[in-house]
């Protein structure tokens, strides 16, 4: 695959940052609840206490829909994120509630996007659990197995069956979710915040949250925010304020690169009909998916951690490019020739359980943090549980779902630079092992084919 030319992006690849942001605040000034973070997270929460009639202030250090909410593969997932084997055997009474987060997740975003007409490509298509092996293939069949009896709706079946390209063996298909355009779906949910009461200073970084008197004092570079009450939206930014817990979550870097406009003819030999995202089922996933101008986006694949705050932007490697390059060689050998046009990549959180968490920090600071890879559908759906939670005094059993009553957790395993590459090795490995296996099998079958009948 030709990594000759590619345009290394420090935001996304999917738009362009907006013309105009809004003015960075200036001044001191007072409002029920602060909300620091404009991801698509905090800028559900906002929208939802704003629509609910609470003096809401937003605080973004750059604009909103500025990190990974613009940055992902757009893929709208009905599952949760993460091992759902491991989730199973570590937290199989949360399995229900989790699965039926990850629906409601799914739907609530389908229906922002409807309410507010929201131009960000959507389709909804599902998404696939892609199996790139028979020992894959097992694996997929076993979570199939875990979602179904947590309720949640999926569809088990060959390549073709689901209508994924050929070159996978098979897969298990979220019946709700679909694909879209994230960076249009976060600057089309930042025009509907800005047109709310909601007060937004974008260009704001916060330096300090603490707890002064009855209320939170949150301390920016030309201004304070008095709050009664504040969320914390920062997801993998979170680390940068003494108040946030300890081990709360790992900041990990991953890239995203797009082809140049591949001929729909080609695409079409794929056998890639249903138009699904993919996701492999490596311990690293991989993902693939078709986008509305004839090109295919792919990232994951190896992941880097961040090791101190505040968290750098960056545009990914040559080498990381060139590695998710040999990814897409040995999926779509079809396409080797074809180009990559450009890379991008951001910051997620990866909790050390793997679970999406929500909670608070006394009586006055919620947080919610780390989807774990799945945040285009859930961070909306919990900021928005959040907010209701916050009027109402109540909290809704899916938010109850991920509540941490005290935020205490424990230090994450294999997330250092030694653990990840270990994982990353692990899975080259058996995809080593996998493609010998069949070449062999291609080769047998020449061989019998070439043995003149009697």
């Amino acid at each position: 695959m030709k990594t000759d030319h590619v345009a290394y992006e420090t935001f996304s690849g999917w738009v362009v940052p907006p013309a105009r942001l809004e003015p960075p605040l200036t001044a001191d000034l007072d409002c029920d609840v602060a909300v620091i973070g404009g991801g698509i997270g905090g800028m559900s929460t906002a929208l939802r206490l704003a629509e609910r009639g609470r003096d809401v202030v937003m605080l973004e250090a750059e604009f909103c829909g500025h990190g990974a909410s613009s940055r992902n593969a757009g893929q709208l997932a009905g599952a949760p994120g993460g091992d759902l084997q491991l989730l199973n055997l570590l937290s199989r009474k949360k399995m229900p509630g989790m699965m039926r987060l990850a629906e409601h997740a799914a739907r609530y975003v389908e229906q922002l996007i409807a309410t507010h007409g929201i131009d960000c490509e959507y389709e909804a298509t599902g998404n696939a659990f892609a199996a790139t092996s028979r020992g894959q293939m097992g694996r997929v069949r076993r979570v199939a197995k875990i979602v179904t009896r947590a309720g949640g709706h999926v569809e088990v079946g060959s390549s073709e069956e689901l209508g994924i390209p050929r070159g996978f063996v098979g897969g298990m298909r979220e019946v709700i979710g679909g694909r879209m355009n994230p960076g249009k779906f976060s600057l089309g949910l930042r025009e509907v915040l800005l047109g709310s009461s909601a007060r937004v200073f974008e260009k704001t970084r916060v330096t300090d949250v603490a707890r002064v008197g009855s209320g939170v004092v949150i301390t920016t570079a030309q201004g304070k925010v008095r709050a009664a009450k504040v969320v914390l939206a920062t997801n993998a930014y979170a680390g940068e304020w003494d108040i946030t817990p300890r081990h709360l979550s790992v900041p990990i870097y991953v890239a995203e690169v797009e082809t140049e406009p591949i001929d729909p003819a080609r695409t079409a030999a794929l056998g890639w009909t249903s138009g699904m995202g993919l996701v492999t089922q490596h311990a690293i996933m991989e993902n693939y998916r078709l986008t509305p101008r004839n090109t295919i986006v792919f990232g994951v694949r190896r992941l880097e951690r961040g090791t101190s705050y505040p968290l750098q932007e960056k545009a990914p490697s040559r080498e990381l490019v060139e590695e998710l390059a040999r990814g897409f060689e040995t999926r779509f050998p079809s396409l080797a020739d074809v180009a990559v046009a450009r890379a991008w990549g951001g910051w997620i959180a990866i909790t050390s359980s793997w679970l999406p968490l929500a909670g608070q920090i006394g009586d006055d600071i919620h947080y919610s943090i780390a989807c774990n890879g799945h945040g285009l559908a859930q961070a909306p759906y919990v900021g928005t549980l959040i907010a209701d939670a916050i009027v109402d005094g109540v909290r809704h059993e899916d938010l109850q779902t991920l509540w941490q009553e005290k935020p205490r957790f424990p230090r994450p395993m294999m997330m250092g630079r030694p653990g990840l590459h270990t994982i990353w090795a692990i899975d080259r490995f058996n995809d080593r092992i996998n493609g010998s296996r069949r070449n062999a099998q291609r080769g047998a079958a020449r061989a019998i084919e070439a043995v003149p009948s009697a």
